[in-house]
């Protein structure tokens, strides 16, 4: 049988297509004649408070932060050498896009990895950087939770580690 995940208020979560959050509470509440256990997420960035049912927070991918060697491992992707696709990039678009939504750390590294430039490049279209921005986001996000930092803080630890490879 697969481990319950339990939530408490205070917590720091992740949910995959807003990123970190913080669970407000946990209530009961009745919607359609049915009741439910909610979790409210509050997402500081976003401004936006999220309701989750308990019984879809595992289906919908909300889980707790990453540990540190979850991250440790993300941030040893950034080394790696970028894999470069030959495949048009709307396709690779939907890839990274999936990726990102996953709400994987590793998997948001690689997209980190795979689209970032040294410099701004002519070759680079706006979606491509804007996909980028919103990995490197996503990453600095939970990173920023899981170093006890601010987003800027860990944004800039994240580009120390891109520009040395």
């Amino acid at each position: 049988m697969a481990k319950e995940l339990s939530f408490a208020t205070g917590d720091i979560v992740v949910y995959p297509t807003h990123g970190v959050g913080k669970v407000l509470n946990i209530s009961r509440d009745t919607i359609a004649g049915q009741e439910l256990e909610l979790i409210a997420v509050h997402f500081d960035k976003d401004r936006m408070t999220l309701r989750v049912p308990m019984a879809k927070a595992k289906t919908s991918g909300l889980r707790k932060l990453s540990n540190k060697s979850i991250m440790d491992t993300a941030l040893e992707t950034l080394k790696t050498k970028a894999k470069v696709k030959k495949m048009m990039w709307s396709r690779r678009q939907v890839e990274y896009e999936a990726k990102i939504n996953s709400g994987d750390p590793i998997a948001i590294a690689e997209v980190v990895r795979d689209l970032y430039r040294p410099t701004p490049s002519a070759e680079q279209s706006y979606s491509e950087r804007q996909i980028y921005e919103q990995a490197l986001d996503r990453l600095a996000n939970e990173l920023a939770a899981i170093d006890n930092t601010d987003c800027n803080a860990a944004t800039t630890k994240l580009n120390k580690i891109l520009s040395v490879v």
